[in-house]
C-alpha cells in the first residue's frame, strides 16, 4: 500500500459503512437499517436479506471470496470461521451467493471456548448473530462480519454480548436524567471510549531466540541491563527510522479499516511505544481495539520487528499499558462530562460527574477484578502504573467545586489563566483547569475520565461493561430519586451533597505512588487487592452478582462461569511460565553454565601446570562463584517442580490460584534470582539467549 495515498480516499475503504450504505441500498432499506443502528430498533425482518446482497457485491469487487462471523469469546482475543461465497450449479460451476440467513446467523462449535462450567464438552453447538451497529469489513480475501456469540441454550459466550447489555442499561438511565433537565431533544446517550495503547517492538531475530517470550510473552529470565530508562531520553524521543517506518504500514492499515489512529510515539521505556486514537463508541472501540492489536502484530512480521503487548515483558523498565478514556455523548452532540466555563453552576455536569465518583467507590472491587491478570500483577503498584488501589483525581477546580456542594459555602468562580513564558515571540495561551495526575487509577482529564489500570494485552470490553454499569446503577438511583421529588432543584442539591459526603474519601489527588497513600487508603477503608487471586475472590460477591443481574448484564450463572474463567486463566498461565522456567534451566541455561565452567576450569589446571609463579586467583575465584551459583540453580529448579506439584494438592480453582500466587510465583523468582546472577558472570557467547541489551537497545 503505497504510503502517500491520498488518507481522505484510504479511511474505511474496507468498511461497509453508512456511506456504503447509502450509495448501495434502497432508501427505505438504508433508513430501517440506520434507526437500528442508532437508535436501537428491532432490526425488520426484509432488511437483512437485502444488507446481504448488497454486502457480497461491495465485498467482491474488493477481492473477498469468503465471510466469517467475528465474535469475541472469553478468551480476550477474537475468532473467525470462513466460509466462501460460492454455491455450486448444476453445469459443474458456482455462482457467489450470501443469503440473509447466513448474514444474521452462524453455528460455530462451542465446544471447545471457555464457558466455565456453563456447557459441558458434549454440548457443542453454539450461534454467532449478527450486530447490525457494528461496520462489516474486508481483511485480506475475507468479508469479517461483527457478531455476539451465545450458547444453543442461550448462554452469553462473549464479550459483545454484555457489552452492549451494559451500554443499554447506561442509555436508559441517563436519558431519564436528561429529562428531569428538560433535554426532551436526547433520545440516545452513548458511552465513548479512546483506547490509547502501549506496546514494545524488538527485533524479530532476539524474539525467536527467546522461547520464554515465544510461549509466555514475558522475558522469564534476564538480568537488569547497565542501562535501562534511567537517562529518560526514549520518552517521545525521537523515532528511530524503521519504527516509524513501521507506524506508517501501520496507520495505513487501520484507517483503511476506518480506525482513527491519530497518535504515535515513543514511550518511557527503551523499544517501548504507543498509539492512540479518536474517540469512538464503545462498542466500536472494543472491535478496533483487537484488530488495533492484531495489525501491530501483522505488520511487525513484515517489518522483521516483534510486538510484544504483554503487560510487563521486561524486568527493570516500565511495563505497558492500556489508558481507557471514558466520557457520555449525546445523539445532540453533547459530552456529559464537559465541565462548562463554570463547572460549580452546570449541575447536570455536577450530577454526571457525581454518579461516576459515587459508582467508583461504590464498585472499586468490581473495577479493580476487570484489569486482575496474572501479567497485570507484575506491572500493577510497580512506580509505573497505577496501585491496586483504585481512587478517583479530579484536580484542584472540581475538588474544590465539591468541597461547596458538601459544606454549603460558594467558591470563587474559576477564571481562565494565560501562561506567560516571558519571551515576546512566544504565544500566550490558556492554561487547563487542572494539571494531570498520571498516578491515578481514576483520573478527570478535562472532559472524561481516563482508566489507567487496564494492561496493555486485554480486551477493553470487561472494564467497560463494568464501567457502564455500576454508571447506569448509581444513575437508576439518581433518576428514582429525582423523579419523585415535589421539587426537582431542592431534590438535586441535597442529592449531590449526599453523595459528595458519602463517596469523598475515594478522591485523592495526590501521588499515588507513595507508600503514604496506601496507608491513608487503610485508613479510608478503600480495598487494596493486590494480586488477582485476592481480586476474583470477590468477583462473585453478593453486591457484585446483583448488580449485574438488576440490568440483566449477566445472570448468577454466567457470574459463575466468568470467575472460573478467569481463575483458570490465572492459574494456567502461572503453570506455563512455570514450565518454561524449567525448561529454559535444565536444556538451556544449565548445560551453558557447565560448558563455561569447564573452560574456566581448563584455563586453571593450565596455568597451575606452569608453576607457582603463575597467578591463578581469578580463576579460582570464578570456578568458586560458578560452582556455588550452579549448585543453587539445581536446588532452585528442583524446588520449583516440587512446588508446582503441589497444585494438584488443592482442593478449588480459588485455592490452585492462591497457591500458584503464594508458594509458585516465589519458587519462580528464586529461580530466576540464580540464572541472572549467573548471565551476569558467564561469558556472553556461552549465554544461550540474547539479554536485556540485546533486545531493547536493536539500531
Amino acid at each position: 500500500m503505497p504510503i502517500n495515498e491520498n488518507v481522505s480516499d484510504l479511511f474505511g475503504s474496507k468498511v461497509f459503512n453508512s456511506g456504503v450504505m447509502r450509495k448501495r441500498l434502497p432508501k427505505h432499506i438504508y433508513a430501517s437499517l440506520l434507526k437500528t443502528m442508532k437508535e436501537d430498533l428491532p432490526l425488520e425482518e426484509n432488511v437483512a436479506e437485502v444488507v446481504a446482497n448488497a454486502m457480497k457485491d461491495w465485498a467482491l469487487e474488493l477481492g473477498a471470496t469468503h465471510y466469517t462471523h467475528w465474535f469475541q469469546p472469553m478468551t480476550g482475543i477474537t475468532a473467525e470461521k470462513h466460509d466462501a461465497f460460492i454455491n455450486p450449479t448444476e453445469d459443474g460451476k458456482v455462482i457467489m451467493e450470501f443469503s440473509g440467513k447466513e448474514l444474521i446467523k452462524g453455528e460455530p462449535d462451542a465446544s471447545s471456548f471457555p464457558s466455565g462450567g456453563l456447557r459441558a464438552t458434549f454440548e457443542a453447538r453454539g450461534y454467532t448473530a449478527w450486530d447490525p451497529t457494528s461496520y462489516a469489513f474486508i481483511k485480506g480475501t475475507t468479508l469479517y462480519i461483527p457478531t455476539i456469540f451465545c450458547s444453543y441454550s442461550g448462554e452469553v459466550l462473549d464479550k459483545k454480548t454484555p457489552l452492549l447489555r451494559s451500554m443499554q442499561a447506561l442509555n436508559t438511565h441517563a436519558v431519564r436524567i436528561l429529562k428531569l433537565f428538560g433535554k426532551d431533544d436526547v433520545k440516545k446517550v452513548t458511552s465513548t471510549i479512546g483506547a490509547e495503547q502501549e506496546y514494545f517492538l524488538i527485533e524479530r531475530e532476539m524474539y525467536k531466540q527467546r522461547k520464554d517470550l515465544i510461549l509466555s510473552g514475558r522475558t522469564l529470565f534476564g538480568a537488569k541491563p547497565p542501562k535501562g530508562q534511567e537517562m529518560e531520553t526514549h520518552y517521545f524521543g525521537k523515532i528511530r527510522g524503521r519504527v516509524a517506518a513501521y507506524m506508517a504500514d501501520l496507520d495505513q492499515e487501520l484507517w483503511s479499516l476506518g480506525i482513527a489512529s491519530k497518535t504515535r510515539h515513543n514511550e518511557v521505556a527503551p523499544a517501548q511505544h504507543e498509539l492512540a486514537p479518536i474517540f469512538a463508541n464503545t462498542n466500536i472501540a472494543t472491535d478496533n481495539n483487537q484488530l488495533i492489536m492484531e495489525f501491530m502484530q501483522r505488520v511487525a512480521y513484515r517489518h522483521d520487528l516483534a510486538c510484544l503487548l504483554h503487560e510487563k515483558p521486561f524486568d527493570f523498565v516500565n511495563g505497558s499499558g492500556k489508558h481507557n478514556n471514558f466520557s457520555m455523548s449525546t445523539n445532540t452532540g453533547e459530552n456529559l462530562l464537559e465541565p462548562g466555563k463554570n463547572p460549580v453552576e452546570n449541575k447536570q455536569f455536577l450530577l454526571f460527574l457525581c454518579a461516576v465518583i459515587e459508582a467508583v467507590y461504590k464498585y472499586s472491587e468490581m473495577l479493580r477484578i476487570t484489569v486482575a491478570s496474572a501479567g497485570n500483577d507484575h506491572r500493577l503498584g510497580a512506580n509505573e502504573a497505577p496501585p491496586a488501589i483504585v481512587s478517583v483525581f479530579l484536580g484542584e477546580q472540581l475538588t474544590a467545586a465539591l468541597k461547596s456542594i458538601e459544606t454549603g459555602k460558594p467558591v470563587s468562580e474559576a477564571k481562565d489563566l494565560v501562561m506567560e513564558l516571558g519571551v515576546n515571540s512566544l504565544p500566550k495561551f490558556i492554561i487547563d483547569a487542572t494539571d494531570r495526575n498520571r498516578t491515578s487509577p481514576f483520573a478527570f482529564t478535562g472532559n472524561k475520565f481516563e482508566f489507567r489500570m487496564l494492561g496493555s494485552n486485554q480486551s477493553i470490553s470487561g472494564p467497560n461493561i463494568t464501567i457502564n454499569t455500576i454508571v447506569a446503577d448509581v444513575l437508576k438511583d439518581y433518576a428514582d430519586i429525582l423523579e419523585k421529588a415535589d421539587n426537582f432543584d431542592t431534590a438535586l442539591d441535597t442529592l449531590l451533597q449526599n453523595s459528595v459526603k458519602a463517596c469523598k474519601n475515594v478522591v485523592f489527588n495526590g501521588n499515588n505512588y507513595s507508600d503514604e497513600w496506601v496507608e491513608e487508603a487503610a485508613r479510608r477503608g478503600l480495598p487494596n487487592l493486590k494480586t488477582t487471586p485476592e481480586a476474583l475472590a470477590e468477583f462473585t460477591s453478593e453486591k457484585n452478582v446483583k448488580l449485574f443481574e438488576r440490568h440483566n448484564i449477566f445472570t448468577p450463572a454466567e457470574m459463575d462461569s466468568r470467575y472460573e474463567i478467569h481463575l483458570e486463566e490465572y492459574i494456567k498461565t502461572i503453570n506455563i511460565e512455570a514450565l518454561t522456567m524449567l525448561n529454559l534451566a535444565k536444556r538451556e541455561i544449565s548445560p551453558a553454565v557447565v560448558t563455561y565452567t569447564k573452560e574456566v576450569v581448563d584455563t586453571l589446571i593450565a596455568k597451575k601446570a606452569c608453576g607457582d609463579a603463575i597467578d591463578i586467583s581469578a580463576e579460582a575465584t570464578l570456578v568458586e562463584r560458578l560452582s556455588k551459583l550452579s549448585g543453587d540453580l539445581i536446588k532452585a529448579i528442583d524446588a520449583l517442580e516440587t512446588t508446582l506439584a503441589g497444585v494438584k494438592d488443592c482442593d478449588s480453582a480459588q485455592a490452585e490460584a492462591n497457591y500458584s500466587c503464594e508458594k509458585v510465583i516465589p519458587a519462580m523468582e528464586t529461580l530466576r534470582v540464580v540464572a541472572d546472577a549467573l548471565e551476569e558472570i558467564v561469558a556472553e557467547k556461552y549465554w544461550p539467549f540474547p539479554t536485556y541489551e540485546d533486545i531493547l537497545f536493536y539500531v
